[in-house]
C-alpha cells in the first residue's frame, strides 16, 4: 500500500516536469534484509529498500519495479519477490523513497521513519541476495537476460551473483548496505559504492534532502575511473570492455561498447568540466 502523503506530492508536480533524462539519476541507496526475525538483536522488524534521486529534476517512477533475487536465483522468480510502484509515484530531486518489505518479525524495532510504501512481498535474505531496480514489468528474469534498457540499478551482497563489479560483503540482521555520500557515490562497483553499516537509518520522502546533492560536478561519462580526467586509464578500461553490453564503458548508452564510445571518449579527452 502507499501512503496519502506521497499521493499529494505526486498531485502537486506536473508530470511534464519529470524529465526522462533524469531517470538515470535514480538508484538504490540502501538494502536491509534482516527483518522478519524473532531475534532480539535484529535491527528492524521489516526489510526495506531505499531509493535516491541524485538529479536536479523530479522523476516519475510509476510502474518501476524493485525485484529481489536469491544468491543464485532469477530476478523476481515469483510474484512475491517484487514490488511495483503505483501510478503517480514521483521521487523528488536529492530525495529518497522508502519501501518497507516482507513479513514483519517479532524481534527488532519499528522503522524509525514512516515508509512511503509497505508491502508483504520481498522477504529478502539477511545475508546473501540481490536487489534490482527496473523501469518496466519484470518477472522471473535470469541475470544477464534483462530486456535492454530496463535494468536501472542493482546491488548484490554476500555470495550473490549479478553484482555491479564486486558484490558488497555479506549482511546480517543488524546491518544494511548503505550507498556512500548519502546515495551520491556511483562508480558501478557495489563493493566500492556501498558500506556495510551497523544500526542503519533508512530515509523516506519526508526525510531531509541530501545536502551534498545539487552541487555535484558536471557529469563526465567518459571518465570511467572517476578521477575527473579522461585519459589513458579510461581508454584502457574501455578497450577491456570492448564488445560487452552495457556498463560504464557504454558511454553513448546504445547497449554495446564499441567505436561510437571510443569516439565519444576521444572527443572528451582531457580534464572533465568543473
Amino acid at each position: 500500500m502507499y501512503l496519502p502523503r506521497l499521493s499529494l506530492i505526486a498531485a502537486s508536480i506536473p508530470l511534464a516536469t519529470c524529465l526522462v533524462a533524469s531517470a538515470a539519476d535514480v538508484r538504490i541507496s540502501q538494502v536491509y534484509g534482516g527483518g522478519g526475525s524473532a531475534s532480539a538483536t535484529t535491527a528492524y522488524k521489516k526489510d526495506y529498500v531505499e531509493l535516491f534521486n541524485s538529479g536536479s529534476a523530479p522523476v516519475n517512477i510509476s510502474g518501476w519495479v524493485i525485484a529481489y533475487g536469491s544468491a543464485t536465483g532469477s530476478w523476481a522468480s515469483g510474484a512475491t519477490n517484487l514490488f511495483t510502484f503505483p501510478k503517480g509515484t514521483i521521487i523528488e530531486p536529492c530525495k529518497y523513497i522508502l519501501v518497507a518489505c516482507g513479513t514483519a518479525g517479532t524481534g527488532g524495532a519499528d522503522l524509525p521513519v514512516t515508509a512511503d510504501f509497505v508491502t508483504t512481498n520481498i522477504n529478502a535474505s539477511a545475508t546473501n541476495g540481490k536487489v534490482g531496480l527496473f523501469n518496466a514489468a519484470t518477472l522471473n528474469v535470469v541475470c544477464g537476460s534483462e530486456a535492454a534498457g530496463t535494468l536501472v540499478d542493482k546491488v548484490s551482497y554476500g555470495t550473490a551473483n549479478c553484482a555491479e563489479g564486486t558484490a558488497v560483503a555479506a549482511l546480517a540482521n543488524t546491518t544494511a548496505a548503505v550507498r556512500n555520500n548519502g546515495g551520491m557515490t556511483d562508480t558501478d562497483s557495489n563493493v566500492a559504492d556501498f558500506t556495510v553499516t551497523t544500526a542503519p537509518v533508512p530515509r523516506s520522502s519526508a526525510s531531509a534532502a541530501n545536502p551534498k546533492c545539487g552541487s555535484q560536478p558536471t557529469p563526465c561519462p567518459a571518465d570511467l575511473n572517476g578521477d575527473r580526467a579522461v585519459d589513458a586509464s579510461d581508454l584502457a578500461a574501455l578497450l577491456s570492455a570492448w564488445g560487452s553490453t552495457g556498463g560504464a564503458a557504454d558511454i553513448d548508452a546504445d547497449g554495446t561498447v564499441g567505436a561510437s564510445d571510443l569516439a565519444a571518449m576521444l572527443n572528451a579527452w582531457g580534464a572533465c568540466p568543473a
